[in-house]
């Protein structure tokens, strides 16, 4: 009776090695290759370089969202309601096409529109 005892014991711990031995090789094999969106990366830095306004690395999941939940488009739906003439706009750098938004973090085209739209301030004369 103990030699059946052994018997099983060999082929339960032979099956959980089969599977460990699966598992860890098939995680191996995905730790090698580029992640499922790495063809995307490639465009989204082609894309971001011919409009550095879309380039979004350096951006957080967080921040995406963020930009998401306020709305933002980067052409705006109303002619006359642009983050341009927004009151929480941050003017772009001398060079750069793309400004910045108190709001959220990352580029902002000048064409662009959020939900928070605020009319300038009126400067007193």
């Amino acid at each position: 009776m103990e030699w059946q005892g052994s018997r099983r014991l060999f082929l339960k711990r032979g099956i959980v090695f089969g599977l460990t031995f699966a598992g860890v090789g098939a995680l191996i094999q995905g730790c090698g290759q580029s992640p499922a969106g790495g063809d995307a990366q490639k465009e989204n830095k082609a894309a971001s370089a011919a409009d550095p306004c879309s380039d979004y690395t350096g951006l957080t999941e967080d921040d995406i969202k963020a930009r998401q939940h306020l709305g933002y488009v980067e052409v705006s739906p109303v002619s006359d309601r642009q983050c341009s003439n927004c009151n929480l706009w941050l003017p772009p750098p001398a060079g750069n096409p793309c400004g910045k938004c108190q709001l959220f973090k990352g580029p902002v085209e000048p064409g662009g529109h959020c939900t928070y739209w605020a009319p300038l301030a009126q400067q007193a004369g």
